[in-house]
Protein backbone atom coordinates (compact mmCIF):
# COMPACT_ATOMS: atom_id res chain seq x y z
CA UNK A 1 0.00 0.00 0.00
CA UNK A 2 1.10 3.69 -0.82
CA UNK A 3 -0.66 6.78 -0.89
CA UNK A 4 -2.41 7.30 -4.19
CA UNK A 5 0.00 10.38 -5.09
CA UNK A 6 3.51 8.36 -5.14
CA UNK A 7 1.66 5.70 -7.32
CA UNK A 8 4.05 5.66 -10.65
CA UNK A 9 2.05 6.72 -13.85
CA UNK A 10 2.03 3.78 -15.88
CA UNK A 11 3.24 5.75 -18.75
CA UNK A 12 6.77 6.19 -16.80
CA UNK A 13 6.85 2.28 -16.94
CA UNK A 14 4.88 0.86 -19.80
CA UNK A 15 8.26 -0.95 -20.87
CA UNK A 16 7.87 -2.95 -17.90
CA UNK A 17 3.69 -3.25 -17.57
CA UNK A 18 4.61 -4.20 -21.55
CA UNK A 19 6.97 -7.49 -20.40
CA UNK A 20 4.56 -8.45 -17.95
CA UNK A 21 1.91 -8.34 -20.42
CA UNK A 22 4.16 -10.62 -22.74
CA UNK A 23 2.68 -14.31 -23.69
CA UNK A 24 -0.48 -13.57 -21.92
CA UNK A 25 -3.78 -12.26 -22.20
CA UNK A 26 -5.13 -9.78 -20.38
CA UNK A 27 -8.67 -9.72 -18.83
CA UNK A 28 -9.88 -6.44 -18.23
CA UNK A 29 -11.95 -5.08 -15.32
CA UNK A 30 -13.23 -1.43 -15.42
CA UNK A 31 -15.20 0.36 -12.69
CA UNK A 32 -17.72 3.13 -14.23
CA UNK A 33 -17.81 6.32 -12.56
CA UNK A 34 -14.25 8.55 -12.06
CA UNK A 35 -12.60 5.52 -14.53
CA UNK A 36 -15.07 5.61 -17.63
CA UNK A 37 -16.71 8.41 -17.40
CA UNK A 38 -15.70 11.81 -15.43
CA UNK A 39 -17.30 12.49 -11.47
CA UNK A 40 -20.04 15.15 -11.91
CA UNK A 41 -22.16 16.74 -9.89
CA UNK A 42 -25.36 15.05 -10.35
CA UNK A 43 -24.42 10.88 -10.93
CA UNK A 44 -26.95 10.59 -13.05
CA UNK A 45 -25.68 12.95 -15.55
CA UNK A 46 -21.97 10.58 -15.92
CA UNK A 47 -22.94 9.47 -19.51
CA UNK A 48 -20.61 7.22 -21.59
CA UNK A 49 -18.88 9.11 -24.18
CA UNK A 50 -19.39 7.74 -27.52
CA UNK A 51 -15.40 7.45 -27.91
CA UNK A 52 -15.20 5.38 -24.60
CA UNK A 53 -18.00 2.75 -25.61
CA UNK A 54 -16.29 2.31 -29.13
CA UNK A 55 -13.59 1.74 -27.47
CA UNK A 56 -14.56 -0.46 -24.82
CA UNK A 57 -16.41 -2.33 -27.29
CA UNK A 58 -13.34 -3.13 -29.77
CA UNK A 59 -11.65 -4.07 -26.62
CA UNK A 60 -14.37 -6.40 -25.40
CA UNK A 61 -14.25 -8.27 -29.44
CA UNK A 62 -10.30 -8.92 -28.28
CA UNK A 63 -10.39 -9.79 -24.86
CA UNK A 64 -12.93 -10.44 -22.23
CA UNK A 65 -13.69 -7.38 -20.79
CA UNK A 66 -16.13 -6.86 -17.55
CA UNK A 67 -17.33 -3.61 -16.35
CA UNK A 68 -17.43 -3.52 -12.22
CA UNK A 69 -19.81 -0.82 -10.55
CA UNK A 70 -21.77 0.12 -7.35
CA UNK A 71 -24.86 0.82 -9.97
CA UNK A 72 -27.08 -2.43 -10.76
CA UNK A 73 -26.69 -4.04 -13.59
CA UNK A 74 -29.90 -3.03 -15.46
CA UNK A 75 -28.67 1.01 -15.21
CA UNK A 76 -25.07 -0.46 -16.31
CA UNK A 77 -26.52 -2.11 -19.53
CA UNK A 78 -28.43 0.89 -20.10
CA UNK A 79 -25.77 3.23 -19.76
CA UNK A 80 -23.09 1.61 -21.71
CA UNK A 81 -25.41 -0.11 -24.53
CA UNK A 82 -22.81 -3.00 -24.93
CA UNK A 83 -23.72 -6.80 -24.85
CA UNK A 84 -20.11 -8.27 -25.73
CA UNK A 85 -19.36 -7.37 -22.21
CA UNK A 86 -20.34 -8.54 -18.22
CA UNK A 87 -21.02 -6.56 -15.84
CA UNK A 88 -20.64 -6.96 -12.10
CA UNK A 89 -23.34 -4.48 -10.72
CA UNK A 90 -24.30 -3.70 -6.91
CA UNK A 91 -20.54 -4.06 -5.64
CA UNK A 92 -20.82 -7.58 -7.44
CA UNK A 93 -24.03 -8.67 -5.83
CA UNK A 94 -25.55 -9.01 -9.40
CA UNK A 95 -23.31 -10.28 -12.44
CA UNK A 96 -24.47 -10.16 -16.30
CA UNK A 97 -23.24 -10.93 -19.42
CA UNK A 98 -23.66 -11.62 -23.22
CA UNK A 99 -27.17 -13.50 -24.29
CA UNK A 100 -28.93 -12.28 -21.08
CA UNK A 101 -26.51 -14.15 -19.10
CA UNK A 102 -27.20 -13.18 -15.38
CA UNK A 103 -26.88 -14.48 -11.83
CA UNK A 104 -27.82 -12.91 -8.47
CA UNK A 105 -26.15 -13.98 -4.95
CA UNK A 106 -28.70 -15.65 -3.03
CA UNK A 107 -26.97 -13.68 0.10
CA UNK A 108 -27.35 -10.52 -1.24
CA UNK A 109 -31.23 -11.22 -2.20
CA UNK A 110 -31.77 -12.07 1.53
CA UNK A 111 -31.49 -8.97 3.00
CA UNK A 112 -33.59 -6.79 -0.02
CA UNK A 113 -36.58 -6.06 2.71
CA UNK A 114 -33.76 -4.64 5.44
CA UNK A 115 -33.14 -2.67 2.46
CA UNK A 116 -36.67 -1.58 1.27
CA UNK A 117 -37.23 -0.94 4.74
CA UNK A 118 -34.07 1.41 5.36
CA UNK A 119 -34.31 3.26 1.83
CA UNK A 120 -37.93 4.38 3.08
CA UNK A 121 -36.50 5.67 6.36
CA UNK A 122 -33.40 7.10 4.70
CA UNK A 123 -35.89 8.97 2.53
CA UNK A 124 -37.78 10.28 5.59
CA UNK A 125 -35.62 11.45 7.55
CA UNK A 126 -33.05 12.95 4.80
CA UNK A 127 -36.21 14.72 3.45
CA UNK A 128 -35.18 18.48 4.48
CA UNK A 129 -31.58 17.94 4.15
CA UNK A 130 -31.05 20.12 0.55
CA UNK A 131 -28.58 18.90 -1.75
CA UNK A 132 -28.82 15.25 -1.17
CA UNK A 133 -29.84 12.19 -3.05
CA UNK A 134 -30.85 8.79 -1.80
CA UNK A 135 -30.04 6.25 -4.97
CA UNK A 136 -31.81 2.84 -4.11
CA UNK A 137 -29.91 0.24 -6.19
CA UNK A 138 -31.01 -3.44 -6.58
CA UNK A 139 -28.66 -4.75 -3.53
CA UNK A 140 -27.63 -0.99 -2.09
CA UNK A 141 -28.72 2.18 -1.36
CA UNK A 142 -25.89 5.25 -1.96
CA UNK A 143 -26.56 8.50 -0.47
CA UNK A 144 -24.87 11.02 -2.16
CA UNK A 145 -23.85 14.30 -0.54
CA UNK A 146 -21.64 16.06 -3.69
CA UNK A 147 -24.41 18.87 -3.92
CA UNK A 148 -25.29 19.28 0.04
CA UNK A 149 -23.67 22.38 1.63
CA UNK A 150 -20.65 20.96 4.17
CA UNK A 151 -22.15 21.96 7.44
CA UNK A 152 -24.48 19.12 6.34
CA UNK A 153 -22.53 16.43 5.64
CA UNK A 154 -21.65 15.40 9.66
CA UNK A 155 -25.99 15.42 9.66
CA UNK A 156 -26.46 13.32 6.69
CA UNK A 157 -23.99 10.96 8.11
CA UNK A 158 -25.58 10.90 11.22
CA UNK A 159 -29.04 9.95 9.58
CA UNK A 160 -27.06 7.07 7.65
CA UNK A 161 -25.53 5.45 10.51
CA UNK A 162 -29.02 5.30 12.80
CA UNK A 163 -30.42 3.94 9.94
CA UNK A 164 -27.82 1.28 9.77
CA UNK A 165 -28.09 0.70 13.12
CA UNK A 166 -31.90 -0.47 13.02
CA UNK A 167 -30.79 -3.35 10.41
CA UNK A 168 -27.94 -5.73 11.67
CA UNK A 169 -28.26 -7.25 7.49
CA UNK A 170 -26.91 -4.06 6.52
CA UNK A 171 -23.70 -2.34 7.02
CA UNK A 172 -22.24 1.18 5.95
CA UNK A 173 -19.59 1.99 3.80
CA UNK A 174 -17.80 4.80 1.91
CA UNK A 175 -17.40 6.07 -1.77
CA UNK A 176 -16.49 9.44 -3.39
CA UNK A 177 -18.82 11.74 -1.72
CA UNK A 178 -21.54 8.94 -1.14
CA UNK A 179 -22.54 7.10 2.03
CA UNK A 180 -23.86 3.39 1.13
CA UNK A 181 -25.85 0.58 2.75
CA UNK A 182 -25.58 -2.82 1.13
CA UNK A 183 -25.53 -6.68 2.56
CA UNK A 184 -23.44 -7.43 5.94
CA UNK A 185 -21.52 -10.23 4.07
CA UNK A 186 -18.08 -10.64 3.02
CA UNK A 187 -18.54 -9.46 -0.43
CA UNK A 188 -17.15 -6.69 -2.51
CA UNK A 189 -15.87 -5.93 -5.88
CA UNK A 190 -12.40 -7.68 -4.96
CA UNK A 191 -14.76 -10.79 -4.21
CA UNK A 192 -16.57 -10.39 -7.29
CA UNK A 193 -13.40 -9.86 -10.02
CA UNK A 194 -12.19 -13.18 -8.36
CA UNK A 195 -15.50 -14.62 -8.68
CA UNK A 196 -15.68 -13.98 -12.64
CA UNK A 197 -11.99 -15.38 -12.89
CA UNK A 198 -13.06 -18.71 -12.10
CA UNK A 199 -16.35 -18.70 -13.53
CA UNK A 200 -15.04 -17.16 -16.95
CA UNK A 201 -12.44 -19.81 -16.70
CA UNK A 202 -9.64 -17.12 -16.61
CA UNK A 203 -7.82 -18.60 -13.74
CA UNK A 204 -4.58 -19.59 -15.99
CA UNK A 205 -1.29 -18.76 -16.17
CA UNK A 206 -1.80 -17.16 -19.74
CA UNK A 207 -4.42 -14.96 -18.79
CA UNK A 208 -3.40 -11.50 -17.02
CA UNK A 209 -6.00 -9.57 -15.20
CA UNK A 210 -6.21 -5.82 -14.92
CA UNK A 211 -8.24 -3.98 -13.18
CA UNK A 212 -8.44 0.10 -13.48
CA UNK A 213 -10.58 1.99 -10.90
CA UNK A 214 -10.62 5.68 -8.82
CA UNK A 215 -12.97 5.46 -5.90
CA UNK A 216 -12.00 3.82 -2.25
CA UNK A 217 -14.60 0.45 -3.23
CA UNK A 218 -12.15 -0.38 -5.78
CA UNK A 219 -9.18 -0.59 -3.33
CA UNK A 220 -11.11 -4.20 -2.47
CA UNK A 221 -10.50 -5.52 -6.27
CA UNK A 222 -6.51 -4.04 -6.65
CA UNK A 223 -5.68 -5.82 -3.53
CA UNK A 224 -7.29 -8.73 -4.70
CA UNK A 225 -5.33 -8.49 -7.90
CA UNK A 226 -2.43 -7.72 -6.69
CA UNK A 227 -0.25 -10.92 -6.33
CA UNK A 228 -1.62 -12.28 -9.26
CA UNK A 229 -2.62 -9.63 -12.15
CA UNK A 230 -2.16 -5.62 -12.51
CA UNK A 231 -4.64 -3.03 -10.32
CA UNK A 232 -4.17 0.82 -12.20
CA UNK A 233 -5.98 3.64 -9.83
CA UNK A 234 -7.36 6.95 -11.73
CA UNK A 235 -5.98 9.45 -10.10
CA UNK A 236 -8.79 11.67 -8.93
CA UNK A 237 -9.57 14.47 -5.75
CA UNK A 238 -7.91 12.21 -2.81
CA UNK A 239 -4.54 12.01 -4.31
CA UNK A 240 -3.51 11.63 -0.40
CA UNK A 241 -5.31 7.99 0.24
CA UNK A 242 -3.40 4.81 0.71
CA UNK A 243 -3.88 2.65 -2.47
CA UNK A 244 -3.43 -0.87 -3.13
CA UNK A 245 -2.69 -0.02 -6.90
CA UNK A 246 0.87 -0.82 -8.77
CA UNK A 247 0.30 2.00 -11.53
CA UNK A 248 -1.86 4.87 -11.92
CA UNK A 249 -3.37 6.72 -14.79
CA UNK A 250 -4.34 10.44 -14.67
CA UNK A 251 -8.09 10.77 -16.08
CA UNK A 252 -10.62 9.07 -17.79
CA UNK A 253 -9.21 10.00 -21.46
CA UNK A 254 -5.81 8.63 -19.84
CA UNK A 255 -8.04 5.63 -19.26
CA UNK A 256 -9.32 5.18 -22.67
CA UNK A 257 -5.95 5.98 -23.88
CA UNK A 258 -4.62 2.79 -22.09
CA UNK A 259 -7.37 0.82 -23.36
CA UNK A 260 -6.81 1.86 -26.45
CA UNK A 261 -3.11 0.53 -26.34
CA UNK A 262 -3.93 -3.04 -25.50
CA UNK A 263 -6.23 -3.13 -29.01
CA UNK A 264 -3.01 -1.64 -30.59
CA UNK A 265 -0.78 -4.95 -28.49
CA UNK A 266 -3.42 -7.54 -30.06
CA UNK A 267 -4.15 -5.75 -33.29
CA UNK A 268 -1.26 -4.09 -34.63
CA UNK A 269 -3.69 -0.74 -34.68
CA UNK A 270 -5.36 1.17 -32.57
CA UNK A 271 -9.69 0.92 -33.40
Amino acid sequence: MQRLDQVPLLWHHESDFRVRLAGSTPAVFLDYDGTLTPIVEDYTKAILSDEMRQTIGALAQRYTVAIVSGRDVATMRTLVRLDNLFYAGSHGFEIGGPDAWHETLEQGAEALPALDRAEAELRAELGEVPGHSVERKHFSIAVHYRRAAAADVERIEQVVDRVASRHAELRKGRGKKVFRLQPDIEWDKGHAVLWLIKRLDLDRSDVLPIYIGDDLTDEDALAALRERGVGIVVRGEDDTRQTAAQYALADCDDVRRFLEMLITLQTGHSS
